[in-house]
């Protein structure tokens, strides 16, 4: 594939070689794999992205889009991607033909996050909700009193994102709070910035208060006696810097929705 485009024969057998890397497993052994990119290499996500820009993109914008009768919508972020179709015979023959075109690529879906789902502006009650890099796709009505696709965080990923956080703290409660803070800090940013879209605001308020109530409970079981009171944690906390929960995402121009 990457032949195609890449004419520098130098190049090319040093992709090669990456491909050829060794892994070195946690007992000190190395695994030299046979086919795929090396698990944890630099260049695997690039050239991931490159096999299925062959594998898929190319595929369903030149074979699956021309041949369908009503609009397609296709949005693909690494190994993740939805296709909308406006109609649902065209989404059940594509899901259909999907498993032989990636077979063709030694590549499978993954069963448990693949199906089709009603959604659509036409057929509200009918409409489910669907999961897209970690957020939940739904209708629901804009101020302007319109129907429009919104966006939450996903409640697994939501209590994944909490029960890391748990361990982590777990993991450190022996130290103080103030040297925890820039870590603490990084986390809930980090967090912010991602989860924080137009019209998740409730849900990143929900995720800062769960964090804080447990980190709270946390430090308060490192001992037999309580080592603040929920008075005196806030105020701590007040003198941490920790980022408040904020939209960061700004207002783009319209795209075409999901049918």
């Amino acid at each position: 594939m990457l032949e195609e485009r890449i004419a520098d024969s130098h190049f090319i057998r040093l992709i090669r070689k990456w491909l050829r890397a060794g892994i070195l497993e946690e007992d000190g052994s190395v695994l030299n794999p046979t086919t795929g990119t090396p698990q944890g290499g630099i260049v695997s996500p690039v050239l991931a992205n490159i096999y299925l820009h062959y594998a898929l993109d190319l595929w369903v914008e030149k074979v699956v889009k021309k041949r369908c009768r009503g609009q397609v919508v296709y949005q693909r972020y690494a190994d993740d991607f939805v296709v909308g179709f406006e109609f649902g015979y065209e989404a059940k023959r594509f899901f259909a033909e999907l498993p032989d075109r990636l077979n063709q690529f030694c590549l499978e879906i993954a069963p448990e996050k693949s199906g089709i789902v009603r959604f659509s502006r036409c057929d509200l009650r009918g409409s489910k909700r669907f999961v897209y890099l970690g957020f939940d796709f739904y209708w629901a009505r804009a101020r302007s009193g319109k129907q429009t696709v919104k966006r939450r965080t996903n409640t697994k990923k939501f209590q994944q994102a909490i029960s890391s956080l748990k361990i982590w703290i777990n993991g450190a409660k022996s130290t103080p709070l103030k040297q925890l803070a820039p870590t603490l800090r990084s986390k809930l940013a980090g967090h912010f910035n991602y989860y924080g879209v137009i019209g998740n605001s409730q849900r990143l308020s929900e995720f800062f208060n769960a964090a804080r109530h447990t980190i709270y409970r946390v430090l308060n079981s490192r001992s037999q006696k309580k080592s603040y009171s929920w008075k005196g944690f806030t105020a701590m906390w007040e003198t941490l810097d920790i980022p408040n929960p904020k939209v960061v995402e700004t207002m783009r121009p319209s795209t075409p929705c999901l049918i």
